[in-house]
């Protein structure tokens, strides 16, 4: 029972702490988190969390605020949390809207920072092949046209080829009709052999070779490892518990995307629901006084969407924020 009740007391000084950003006392937790025990003894209960490095005083007659230790604590009794209903309803009408997945990874990243009042960060899917979802060819004058490649992750990739010869549009028309025929839903040496073959067809337009391989090409481009950012603002807004010298070399770790990538292929490896970092567990001296919320999207992929903010945060929001727009981009990218 004594072990419950100073879970429930780190659980209280973390929440106070995050909400007011100052030191907690413990005639505070007894007047207003309905402990149901004297000050006394919320006392030496902050006296045993202290000796465990849960909590600490960080000045003399002050009160606690949690350690790094504190948070992990916290987290790790943590029950998962639902994401608010308006908070839902946002996340489905703002991204329903998303043309393909530069536009739906930009939409949740900008959506996740306002949800979280934190640096929101989406890493780009990694998936090296993908199947055809749609080919579209654009003509650009009579001896050029624009090819447009639909994968089935949302991809969108964009290549210019030579006509070499004004056609005819009915034979341009069929081209495009042919290539979706027999490539839609292939991928990889299913979809060049198909491909490779209605080309050699008799009577094909000239440039069928040419735009065979154009599309095999960008069912295999996959997208460079890359990570977008929304939100860098929130470090410094008021109350966000980060100093101005602490922001500098936060902001320069963000920049550096391979020092992230690898901090996000990492928390991917642990294969939790929702991983989180707290302060020290980044390994990064820049990152000491941050927390990263982050969860993996798609079924086939190692790509993750998270939040990076003050280990002052509100975890189970944040947590839950992460967890739902991870979900959405499941379903889109798996369409």
């Amino acid at each position: 029972m004594s072990e419950e009740r100073r879970q429930a007391v780190l659980r209280a000084i973390v929440e106070d702490y995050v909400a007011t950003h100052e030191p907690v006392g413990s005639k505070a937790l007894a007047d207003s988190k309905g402990l149901g025990v004297s000050s006394a003894t919320i006392r030496n209960d902050m006296a045993i969390l202290e000796e465990e490095g849960l909590i600490a005083q960080p000045h003399t007659s002050a009160g606690r605020i949690p350690t790094d230790a504190g948070y992990r604590s916290f987290v790790d009794h943590l029950a998962a949390s639902a994401i608010p209903d308006p908070h839902k309803r946002a996340i489905a009408t703002f991204l329903s809207d998303a043309v393909d997945l530069n536009d739906v990874v930009e939409r949740s990243v900008r959506l996740l920072s306002q949800l979280t009042r934190q640096v929101a960060v989406v890493q780009y899917p990694s998936l090296r092949e993908s199947a055809v979802r749609r080919v579209e060819l654009v003509r650009l004058g009579l001896e050029r046209a624009l090819v447009v490649v639909v994968s089935a992750d949302a991809r969108v990739e964009q290549q210019t080829i030579p006509l070499g010869e004004a056609t005819a549009d009915e034979a341009f028309e069929r081209a495009v009709r042919e290539v979706n025929e027999v490539g839609q839903g292939l991928s990889g040496a299913t979809l060049a052999a198909a491909l490779g073959a209605w080309a050699a067809q008799p009577g094909q337009v000239p440039w069928a070779s040419t735009l065979a391989d154009v599309v095999v090409g960008a069912t295999r481009a996959g997208t460079v490892e890359r990570v977008m950012f929304a939100g860098t603002s929130n470090l410094a807004r008021a109350g966000s518990g980060l100093e101005a010298d602490i922001i500098a070399p936060v902001l320069d770790a963000l920049e550096e995307q391979v020092l992230l990538l690898r901090l996000l292929h990492e928390m991917a490896d642990q294969g939790d629901d929702v991983s989180v970092r707290i302060g020290a567990e980044t390994h990064h001296e820049a990152l000491r006084s941050t927390s990263i919320v982050a969860a993996n999207y798609g079924r086939d992929t190692l790509s993750l969407v998270g939040a990076l903010g003050p280990t002052r945060m509100d975890y189970p929001g944040t947590m839950a924020a992460v967890r739902a727009v991870a979900r959405y981009l499941s379903r889109v990218v798996e369409l």
